[in-house]
């Protein structure tokens, strides 16, 4: 099921946490007022922005941010939140930020005088720092009555973040960097196992190759990821093995040995678990509504 959960951090500052753990996209449309910049940050999975009602789309990708603002004209948010897709949004109005970086405004390009009227719109890689703080917003287990407080706090770390541009790598200077490190080396063996679909190492094995223990290789992976290594592992070769009977170049026992099932009942039975319907039937469907 899909779900969307709005904080108010103060006035002109809002959170916004879409969840998507079902099978199918979540569609959702939220009016935003002219004025206001919005952040996005995919933590994992992907969302696709749609503008201008349906003539143009952006993708946010995992482990990306958007940025976007138009001071001249309104910019709702119209989104589609993929299966097994955590996102988080801020909205915040330029006067607040403006107030927020009133000593260091010519670091900012779109706080800068020159371009303080146009429209701006970046994409960012998600550094682990950023990746740190989104899982945290994923992950609240405190009192209900100081939640507002914490989101308060993640909200503005997430901003300082954002605009940290020249981190220094000194180990003694950067209180993040322990923990920065696990989150790349969970990334690497997020790519090892994706890499290796067919055939993916041992959990211990691909431990050693990351350079984590064990026990820190699966509390980092489901902190980031929001499952297991070889939970999110099922579910990316489903989703690719879905793309590859979409292109249409590959028959089923084609696609079951390209995603590691030498057996073709195996694969049909992790594909009808995954997505309800059998592979077979999938193709039947996808040639009659085409």
């Amino acid at each position: 099921m899909g779900s969307f959960e709005e904080i108010k951090i103060e006035e002109d500052f809002l959170l916004i946490r879409f969840q998507n753990d079902g099978t199918e996209n979540f569609p959702v449309k939220r009016a935003v007022p002219q004025g206001l910049i919005q952040f996005h940050f995919g933590l994992k999975g992907k969302a696709k922005f749609i503008f201008n009602d349906g003539n143009y789309a952006l993708e946010l990708k995992e482990e990306k941010s958007l940025l976007f603002y138009n001071p001249q004209k309104e910019l709702p948010i119209q989104l589609e939140v993929a299966p097994n897709t955590w996102l988080i949004s801020i909205l915040i109005s330029i006067k607040k930020l403006h107030k927020l970086f009133s000593s260091d405004t010519e670091n900012i390009p779109f706080l800068s005088e020159e371009n303080i009227d146009k429209k701006y719109y970046k994409e960012n890689n998600i550094s682990p720092s950023m990746a740190i703080v989104l899982s945290q917003l994923f992950h609240y287990n405190l009192n209900p009555s100081i939640k507002n407080l914490y989101y308060k706090g993640k909200g503005y770390e997430l901003l300082s973040l954002y605009f940290n541009r020249s981190e220094d790598p000194n180990a003694e200077q950067c209180p993040f960097l322990i923990d920065e490190e696990n989150v790349l080396k969970i990334r690497k063996a997020k790519e090892i196992v994706i890499a290796n679909m067919a055939e993916p190492p041992g959990l211990q094995e691909l431990a050693d190759q990351v350079g984590l223990n064990l026990k820190k290789l699966k509390m980092g992976f489901k902190q980031i990821y929001g499952d297991t290594v070889y939970g999110f592992l099922f579910d990316y070769k489903m989703d690719y093995a879905r793309k590859l009977l979409d292109s249409g170049s590959y028959n089923v026992n084609e696609v079951g040995l390209k995603v590691g099932y030498s057996t073709g009942s195996h694969f049909i039975a992790a594909f009808k678990k995954k997505f309800g319907t059998t592979p077979k039937k999938y193709l039947m469907n996808l040639q009659v509504n085409t």
